[in-house]
């Protein structure tokens, strides 16, 4: 299914999970690609377990409305953050849900994607706060909005030595889940 010229995306979960990091990594990667990008992102007062989110915009002119009104993609890393959001998602869009997270995915008129992001991360990397990065990898894999080569930059731009290595592994892993 192509992705209409001005995509609007949700990566939403729990504080510390690092959604806002997966959007800000998304973002500067559609940077990197030539894209207008506008990010934006909330998180709950308590931050670590209260609801968090993030929003990329991505679009091939300027972005006149800087908020997600109605996602085409969704990413859900959490059952809560599923069952606030995807009233949101448009009919037809993209879910991807972190299926050691989400647990009841209803019925709905989106194509419907489950990643094991915390799963590998935990596996792979020994720790589940590379989750994040899976699932951006996912991302970049199943919407082909952004490159592996801008992704990576940004992700270079973003982190140092090993961070940076782990990160970049935990990326790649989820681009090859799909």
């Amino acid at each position: 299914m192509p992705l209409p010229k001005k995509t609007e995306i949700r990566i939403a979960g729990l504080g510390g999970q690092g959604v806002v990091l997966a959007g800000h990594i998304l973002g500067k990667a559609a940077v990197n690609d030539g894209l207008h990008v506008v990010q934006t992102q909330s998180y709950g007062a308590e931050a670590r377990g209260s609801a968090a989110k993030s929003e990329v915009i991505l679009s091939n002119k300027k972005v006149g409305f800087p908020m997600v009104r109605k996602s085409d993609v969704l990413v859900a890393m959490s059952q809560t953050a599923l069952d606030k959001h995807l009233r949101d998602l448009k009919e037809n869009g993209i879910l991807i849900v972190d299926t050691d997270m989400v647990q009841e995915i209803p019925s709905v008129k989106a194509k419907v994607f489950k990643v094991e992001a915390t799963k590998i991360a935990e596996t792979e990397l020994k720790s589940k706060l590379y989750a994040n990065m899976v699932m951006v990898g996912a991302i970049a894999r199943i919407t082909k909005l952004v490159t592996q080569t801008a992704v990576e930059k940004a992700i270079g731009e973003t982190f140092m030595g090993e961070s940076k290595e782990k990160n970049t592994v935990a990326f790649r892993a989820g681009l090859s889940l799909v």
